[in-house]
């Protein structure tokens, strides 16, 4: 997801995509280790994604 589009949801909905995302990269990691991922980028996306959202939740706590 984008910057903007993530920057548009209130603070329940960032956990909550937060939460999926996270649960993504556990299963990515899992395939990845029992050789059966086929698009290994796809684990970057997932982790820049995660931190998108770790620091826009941040933003908004801080008032920005």
């Amino acid at each position: 997801m984008k910057a903007s589009e993530l920057r548009e949801l209130d603070t329940t909905q960032l956990s909550e995509k937060l939460d999926e995302f996270r649960k993504e990269l556990f299963n990515l990691r899992f395939q990845h280790a029992t050789a059966q991922l086929e698009n290994t980028q796809r684990i970057c996306v997932v982790k820049k994604s995660i931190a998108r959202i770790q620091t826009i939740q941040r933003e908004k706590q801080l008032g920005a």
